[in-house]
């Protein structure tokens, strides 16, 4: 009786085993076939998008993979979802999607290394064929929320300063040509005291959002205001950067002017012109020795960082000295509530005959009794 009994349970529990085990296997099979599905549609999108690089489904593993050194593999190798580490050899091109590619010291690819949403990391190896990484905005694969914005090249870099000194000498030269008065007068403002533009320069940075703030409540009064805020948005946007541009000018040309010189020019205009290039250079330089050393990240980022302060120095200063004068217009001496005399003629009715005035000074024949 015993000996059937036995029997039974060991009966009972080898049929039980089996109807345990199979639920566990189902769900594997059905989470491998999903990411499967996922990743062909994916790749698929890409493909459309431009990126024909990208090898079938079927060829991705999911997960880090790693070529042990010593070993040599066949490719290709493409990896979803995860980090391929080469120690050894890979006979042909290397993928990632999702995820980095290292090659470590003594690795050699003879292909081509590609990371989508990744990136390429040469760490001592050596790959023969082409190098990219590519970002993509959105996820390539469920989980997948990491994405890879590669840093400006040395070269994109001194490309991008050089197109800022481009700008700023274009609208220095149209300030000179159109609104030297206004330039002139914001010089002096700086003149009269650095101390003073500077720290009206910094109150006005700190009352400039609040400011818009209070002119889109002012506006959301009536129904008319309302229709008007967006374009009282971006003519407050304009005229705030055209505040900075212009005293950044004048300062540029106040620091310039202790450089330049009268030599091979006859008008003042010229001497102005010579200070502000002088000034935009003395400035966009530091920030050219800070693109010259992005390739080394510490030094970049100091340099980087000194560029800044001063530029921000220089605009403080130039939006202080805007501020104080009223855009230039208000040109007053040190002391004296009297506006500077800009031009000796000025007093004069103009003619189109050049070199002659329309009146004369009147003379005061009496005082000469």
């Amino acid at each position: 009786m015993r000996a059937l009994l036995a029997f039974a349970a060991l009966a009972f529990g080898t049929l039980r085993a089996p109807a345990q085990a199979r639920p566990s296997v189902a769900p594997v099979a059905d989470s491998v076939k999903k990411d499967s599905s996922s990743l062909a549609q994916d790749i698929a999108k890409e493909r459309a998008a431009g990126d024909k690089f990208l090898p079938d489904a079927d060829v991705f593993t999911f997960g880090n993979r790693r070529i042990d050194a010593g070993t040599r593999v066949d490719g290709p190798i493409a990896v979803a979802r995860g980090t391929l580490d080469i120690y050894g050899t890979v006979d042909g091109d290397v993928f990632t999607l999702g995820g980095d590619i290292r090659v470590h010291k003594g690795a050699r690819v003879t292909g081509d290394a590609w990371a989508a949403a990744g990136s390429v990391i040469i760490d001592g190896g050596l790959v023969e064929g082409g190098k990219r990484a590519i970002p993509i905005a959105r996820p390539a694969v469920p989980g997948l929320t990491r994405t890879n914005t590669q840093p400006l090249s040395t070269g994109q870099t001194i490309k991008l300063v050089c197109a800022w000194f481009a700008i700023l000498t274009l609208i220095g030269i149209g300030v000179m040509v159109f609104a030297e008065a206004n330039l002139d007068g914001v010089v002096i403002a700086l003149e009269r005291g650095f101390a003073r533009s500077f720290w009206i320069g910094v109150f006005g940075q700190v009352v400039m959002l609040p400011a818009l703030l209070a002119l889109v409540l002012g506006l959301a009064i009536t129904v008319l205001g309302v229709l008007l805020i967006p374009f009282a948005i971006v003519a407050y946007v304009i005229a705030a950067a055209g505040l900075v541009t212009l005293g950044f000018l004048a300062v540029a040309r106040l620091t310039g002017g202790a450089f330049a010189s009268d030599r091979g020019t006859t008008s003042a205009r010229g001497v102005h012109l010579r200070a502000l290039i002088i000034g935009l250079v003395a400035y966009l330089a530091v920030w050219m020795l800070a693109a010259l050393f992005t390739w080394n990240p510490m030094i970049g980022a100091v340099l980087r960082a000194v560029a800044i302060a001063i530029t921000w120095v220089a605009a403080t200063l130039g939006l202080g000295a805007t501020l104080a004068s009223r855009a230039g217009t208000e040109r007053s001496t040190k002391g004296s509530g009297k506006k500077t005399q800009t031009d000796e003629y000025a007093w004069q009715t103009p003619t189109p005959v050049s070199g002659v005035a329309a009146a004369t000074r009147k003379v005061n024949v009496s005082a000469g009794r």
